[in-house]
C-alpha cells in the first residue's frame, strides 16, 4: 500500500506543479485553490508512504514522478519543445526510478 501512496503523492505533485502555471503567480482564484489542495494532498500521501519506505528512495521517486509528469504536461498543454536530449533525460529519470524501486523493500 505504501507504493500506492507514493504514486498518488506523485500524481498530486504533478497536479500542483501544473496548477502553479495556471494560477499565474496565485492571481487566479480557482487554479490557486486547486494548487494548494494538490500541494496538501501530495505531502499527505508522501507522509503516508514514508511510514514504510526509505526517505531517500521515496523522495527521489516522488520528485521523479513529478518531474516526468510536468514535462509531459508542459509538452502537451504548453507546447514546450520535444527534443531528443529532453526525451533522453526523461528516460534517465525513469531508469533511476525503476532502479530505486527494484532495490527497495
Amino acid at each position: 500500500m505504501h507504493w500506492f501512496y507514493l504514486l498518488v503523492a506523485g500524481l498530486f505533485e504533478i497536479s500542483w506543479a501544473v496548477g502553479l502555471k495556471f494560477s499565474h503567480g496565485f492571481t487566479q482564484l480557482v487554479p490557486s485553490v486547486l494548487t494548494v489542495i494538490g500541494m496538501i494532498a501530495s505531502f499527505y500521501f508522501l507522509a503516508l508512504a514514508l511510514k514504510n519506505l526509505p526517505l531517500g528512495t521515496a523522495y527521489a521517486i516522488w520528485t521523479g514522478i513529478g518531474t516526468i509528469g510536468t514535462v509531459i504536461f508542459g509538452i502537451v498543454l504548453f507546447k514546450e519543445p520535444v527534443t531528443a536530449v529532453r526525451l533522453f533525460c526523461i528516460a534517465l529519470i525513469v531508469s533511476g526510478i525503476t532502479g530505486l524501486k527494484l532495490i527497495s523493500t
